[in-house]
């Protein structure tokens, strides 16, 4: 360690960085490296010479001089550091290949300490810039630097194929995976859908003497139950126990949060009752929040509230977060006294609310239509120095959406992104169904753009939004194209899609289209609702064409045939067109010889106003009585 003041009294308001060099220089040549590095250390810590450059290249330069490479890279790696603070990293990185250039002795304690800046940065790229130039100049890497490289690819979202690149690459050095990376390649690889690379790294990791252990066997059982992966992670369990490793609680946590996730609580607790009941290992926090999670989500609060005191009992103390899943699942059932209670339980036990917990009961108040008391609920979390999260933003615009106070929900969406608060699509989404409930299309328009410039994937709700609004607005070209875009990207519409367009067709009488879009949603198994059944059938029944009204019923299972030509013949009927009414009256009366009497009364009232009295009679005698 070095001294960091100066061995000299010097006040540095008095010299210039320029003059900081010659004072290093001069006490180098006449003193030595160990006062001069003193007076360099010392030097760096000083914002003034801090971000001077050539502070460091002639120190480096001199002390390579000296025949003292140890010291002449530590000063590399400050430099590294000190320029990565004021975003000129790619300037230092190339100084340091420069250095090397003049004969530099190769230091893969350099190369490790400039990736591992490089890659908190997330500059991947930079990363394997430096990887292969200090190869080129003869660092050997070694297992940290390839560990480096590797958990820059998986948490930058790197292909899989790039990943097992870097490990191949490594193996073949003899270098070995650690625990820590191991996770992240085996959730990368399961997050990717890729795991039978996973069971292929374990296989390699074997071959090389370093087989899997625990820690990387409940990695992949987590990746796998984060996925939905139930069945392949117990079997994965399985043959973990057959190579001898014994499941910990985290093997068993990851199992049971998969399991409550996939909705089956019911097995989640029971293998949550053997880890109650194991002499070795017991429940942690995180497998309780799990369950009271699981239980929140089915509205059973009162089961909930069981684990939350049991977990008091065997002496776990909840957590932040599992208060919040029970706060969360209270708000959802309208239990805000209780919600409010568990609140101040918490902060008495000194479990600090997060922004999560305010935004739990800010929804709730907000559903409620108590906008201004979640509004004064918001101001004591700022008080505590929270600041609000995209989902506190999401909440009380999409409030103030369901109020049709758009004007408002745009101040919250404009404070937002000044904030520096990134909208995701559902904030996008809530906006742009708001505006096109309003007719208002170009400020949907608008605000669709702006999210798929920024990266952002529209959803079906998304697409299903704009087309209602075109529909609503008499463009049913505009929403055809916003369809057809939908299709092209993969996102396959569903019932109230196709309901909303076909809807929207018959309206401007374009039937045509309207019917191959009905044909359409029945062969992609989209069961069409009520009333877009009613709506085909009846625009073919305005243009006196009966024979296709039945045809588009005809394809409907009996039960929806009966109840939408029960509406269909009301509508007929209030509207006058009694013939047509009776058309279908009597093609009901075959499949059900009991009419039901509301749309007897509505048909019969329609004969009478519209002095059609033999057909009522006609009808009246078939039925003979039967109406239910």
């Amino acid at each position: 360690m070095y001294n960091k003041s100066p061995p000299l009294q010097i006040n540095p308001s008095l010299i210039t960085p320029e003059q900081a060099v010659t004072i290093f220089a001069s006490l180098i040549s006449n003193v030595g490296s160990r006062e001069a590095l003193g007076f360099f250390y010392w030097a760096i810590s000083l914002p003034k010479f801090r971000y001077f450059m050539r502070l460091y290249i002639i120190p480096t330069s001199s002390l390579l001089e000296s025949s003292n490479p140890e010291r002449a890279h530590e000063v590399l790696r400050c430099m590294v550091r000190s320029f990565a603070e004021i975003g000129k990293l790619k300037d230092a990185v190339n100084i340091v290949i420069d250095m090397h250039n003049q004969g530099l002795p190769p230091s893969v304690h350099t190369l490790n300490y400039i990736l591992k800046v490089v890659v908190d940065l997330d500059l991947v790229k930079l990363a394997e810039y430096v990887f292969e130039e200090m190869s080129k100049r003869g660092v050997s890497p070694n297992s940290c630097t390839f560990n480096t490289m590797i958990a820059a690819h998986c948490r930058a979202g790197s292909g899989a194929l790039e990943v097992e690149r870097w490990l191949n690459a490594m193996f073949m050095k003899g270098c070995f995976l650690d625990n820590v990376e191991c996770t992240l390649v085996v959730d990368h690889f399961c997050k990717m859908g890729v795991v039978g690379k996973v069971f292929g790294l374990f296989e390699t990791m074997a071959e090389n003497g370093f087989p899997p252990n625990v820690i990387n066997y409940t990695a992949l059982v987590n990746g796998l139950s984060k996925r939905g992966s139930i069945k392949q992670a117990f079997e994965v369990l399985e043959e973990m126990v057959r190579k001898g490793w014994k499941p910990n609680v985290y093997t068993h946590t990851a199992l049971i949060d998969g399991l409550c996730k996939k909705g089956w609580t019911e097995k989640a607790f029971r293998l949550f009752l053997k880890l109650v009941r194991s002499d070795t290992y017991k429940p942690n926090v995180h497998t309780y929040t799990s369950m009271i999670s699981a239980y929140c989500k089915e509205h059973k609060l009162n089961r909930a509230e069981m684990l939350l005191m049991r977990m008091k009992e065997q002496g776990i103390v909840p957590n932040t977060n599992t208060y919040t899943t029970l706060i969360d699942g209270h708000c959802k059932t309208g239990n805000l006294v209780r919600a409010h209670e568990l609140m101040d339980q918490m902060v008495k036990k000194g479990c600090a609310p997060n922004i999560c917990t305010y935004n739990a009961i800010v929804d709730g108040l907000c559903k409620r239509g108590r906008v201004q008391d979640a509004y004064r609920l918001l101001q004591l979390g700022f008080g505590q120095g929270l600041s609000a999260d995209r989902f506190t933003y999401t909440i009380l615009i999409s409030e103030y959406c369901r109020r049709n106070d758009t004007k408002q929900a745009i101040v919250l969406f404009t404070k937002m992104l000044k904030a520096g608060c990134q909208p995701d699509m559902h904030t996008y989404t809530t906006l742009i169904s708001a505006f096109c409930k309003q007719k208002k299309m170009r400020d949907s328009e608008k605000l669709f753009e702006d999210s798929v410039q920024l990266g952002l994937l529209p959803t079906k709700q998304t697409y299903t939004s704009m087309i209602c609004g075109y529909c609503r607005v008499g463009n049913s070209d505009a929403a055809l194209k916003v369809f057809e875009n939908m299709t092209k990207h993969g996102c396959v519409a569903d019932s109230l899609t196709y309901g909303a367009l076909i809807s929207g067709l018959c309206k401007e009488s374009m039937l045509v289209k309207a019917r191959e879009l009905y044909n359409s949603m029945i062969n992609q198994g989209c069961s069409p609702c009520e009333v877009t059944r009613l709506t085909v059938a009846y625009e073919y029944c305005k243009k006196d064409d009966s024979a296709s009204a039945m045809t588009v019923l005809d394809s409907l299972e009996k039960k929806h045939w009966i109840r939408t030509v029960n509406t269909l013949v009301r509508k007929l009927s209030s509207e006058g067109k009694v013939d047509l009414a009776a058309l279908f009256f009597h093609k009901l009366l075959d499949k059900d010889p009991s009419p039901d009497h509301v749309t007897f009364a509505a048909f019969t009232t329609a004969c009478y106003d519209n002095h059609k009295f033999s057909i009522a009679s006609d009808l009246s005698e078939r039925i003979s009585g039967k109406i239910t």
